[in-house]
Formats: C-alpha cells, structure tokens, sequence
C-alpha cells in the first residue's frame, strides 16, 4: 500500500509522527508532502527532527497569505504531485488550508481520500478550520474519527458507513513523549519554576486580531498570580505590536515557542494552561493538566464534561478560572489508548481499494 500524506502546519507535524513510524513498520510505502503552510524552522522542522519523521519527500514551499491565497498556492502545485506518485490514499490531518487543498486535489483526481481526525465539530461557522473539516469530511471516502463523539457527529451527518473510531493519534505522540521527557524539566525564563507557573499559547485570528479583546487576554494573563510563560506565536507577535500591546507585563514571561518534546515538558510541569489552541487542550488533559480555553467553544468537549478544561466566556473572569480549584482525578480515556496510529494504518489497508 502506498500513502502520501499532506500536511502543512505544527499539529499536522506531530499527528504525522506516529502515522509515520506505523507505516514503515507495517512495511507500506509512505510520501510526505509539506505544503510550507507554517514555515518558521521552530513552527515546522524541528518537530521532523525531534519526532523522528522522515524529511518530507515534496516541500511546495507556499509560505503565508490569506486563505484563498494560500489555499489557491497548494493547489495548483498538488495535482502534479498526486499523479506523479499515484497512491492508494491520499492521507489528509485536521482541519487546516492544506487539508481542504489536498482533499480538494485528490478528490478532483478520483484519488481515495482519508480523512485523519475526522468529525470534529465546534458549530462555530465562522471558524475557517469550521468549514475545512467539515468539506473534507463529505469529500472523504474514509472518515478516521477519534472518539465516539466525533463518530456521532459524522453519523448524524451521513457519513456513518465511511467512519471508524481509531483512537487520536496525537495521544500516541503526546504519552510516548511524557515518558520520555518525564523527569526533564524544560528551560524556563530566570525566576520561573517547575510547578510554579501558567503556560500559556494565543493565536487563533479571532483573539489576535481584534485589539479590546487581545488587550483583555493579555491583561488576565498578566494579572495573575503566578509567573506566566507565554509561547509567542508569530502572529501573536505581529498584532501585539499592531495594537501596541505589552507582553512583558505583569506576570507575563514571553518566549519563543518550545519544541514539542520541552512543550510536553513544560505542560507536565506547569500549575495550569491557558490556550486557544485545540491540540493543547487535549494534551492538557492527557498530562492531567488544568486548562483555561479561550474560546466560546471546543471541539473536545470530552474535556469539559470531564472537568479538566473549561472556556473563559467572559474575559473579564479570565483570572478566576485560571485560578480554579484543581479538578477531581479521572481515569477516563476518551482519546485511546496510545495505538490510535496502528488503528488507522489497518483501517487504510483493510479498504485500500485494488489498482488497475
């Protein structure tokens, strides 16, 4: 069987990791493709190098721009490489402009498409990774679901006879990488402690975009009363200096973003996480780790309903909930096991269909 995934952006890269190495141990053919959707060395390569993946087989290089522009800059590139390495499937992960481009690409082609981490659903419809997830989900022959919830969601849609639950792929990674970082704390700004601190990740466009509410998180995080280290995205960066906000404030300690593996670290050591960001929520709860979404709402309401993750509605409390009670120990699993990656490669062989 050969396998040619798409990717294109920091949590693909890691989803990527484990899908890799199934692969190769089942002894399938595997092309990797990076769109160059995050093209920062400390957004895209290192997590090649510390996850031990392959180094991408095609790199289309397309760089930053506004959705249609980059959507537009994938597609017209990934055409020519489908047909020129003809898979059994083309492997698309998330929700991201590559997703939709390659799922796009390859269903144009009559190519077999997968879809990993599919059904995830926040019914926010003006989300762009909204619409990109949802489109490839209908565009998909096979949807690879993480949990019963994302199973329910795509059943309720009519796509329950293309669905099988794997597990979450990112739970293979994200274990695997505690054990192996477990007893070595990450480096941390001067003053700043193991189990001292808040770590925290702002980037999504609708808290970076508007300067009230920027201003608002930016003030909540500061006036808390731990240190908190703050992994600066790039476009956190640019629209703070856009709106002319501090991020050296207060209790803020702002730094370059971690690699993956000292980003595990620094969640297994930190007192609380304050994100947008979907990966971290989960690896939050993983690492039994409270989190404070900032966001109306979260495609893993798992951890909400578990009590490890809640959403600051109202920036005003941002400090309050951070500042949370811990929350009661659960033994339940509801992203798998850690094999989610063995899942999905048989779930690929199992349907690959027979070429001419």
């Amino acid at each position: 069987m050969k396998v040619l995934s798409i990717v294109g952006a920091r949590p693909q890269f890691v989803k990527l990791g484990p899908i890799a190495h199934a692969l190769t141990s089942a002894g399938h053919e595997h092309v990797i493709v990076h769109t160059g959707q995050h093209y920062d060395a400390k957004m895209s390569d290192v997590f090649f190098e510390d996850l031990g993946i392959p180094a991408p087989d095609v790199h289309l290089g397309v760089g930053s721009g506004s959705h249609g522009v980059q959507t537009g800059a994938m597609l017209t590139q990934l055409d020519a490489v489908i047909e020129e390495h003809d898979p059994d499937w083309v492997l698309v992960y998330g929700d991201t402009n590559s997703t939709i481009a390659g799922a796009l690409s390859a269903v144009k082609l009559h190519y077999p498409l997968a879809h990993l981490e599919a059904g995830l659903r926040s019914f926010n419809r003006r989300m762009p990774e909204e619409h990109n997830r949802v489109l490839t989900d209908h565009a998909a022959d096979l949807c690879l679901a993480p949990t019963d919830v994302a199973r329910r969601h795509l059943e309720s849609e009519g796509l329950g006879e293309r669905t099988i639950v794997t597990g979450d792929v990112m739970t293979d990674v994200c274990l695997a990488t505690a054990e192996r970082v477990r007893d070595t704390p990450p480096t941390l700004p001067d003053g700043v402690e193991p189990g001292s601190y808040v770590l925290s990740t702002i980037h999504r466009a609708e808290n970076t975009d508007d300067p009230q509410r920027l201003g608002a998180i930016i003030s909540g995080l500061a006036a808390l009363p731990y240190p908190v280290v703050l992994t600066a995205h790039p476009r956190l960066l640019a629209r703070a200096a856009d709106h002319g906000i501090d991020l050296t404030q207060g209790s803020l300690h702002t730094i370059e973003p971690f690699d993956y593996p000292a980003m595990v670290s620094a969640v297994q050591h930190a007192r609380a996480v304050v994100t947008d960001s979907g990966g971290l929520q989960k690896e939050a709860f993983l690492l039994r780790t409270p989190c404070t979404t900032v966001r109306t709402e979260t495609e893993w309401t798992e951890t909400i309903d578990l009590g490890w993750n809640v959403l600051a509605l109202d920036l005003d409390q941002l400090t309050a909930l951070v500042d949370r009670p811990t929350p009661d120990p659960t033994d339940e699993a509801p992203y798998g096991d850690g094999h989610a990656a063995d899942a999905t490669v048989a779930a690929l062989a199992e349907r690959v269909r027979t070429r001419p």
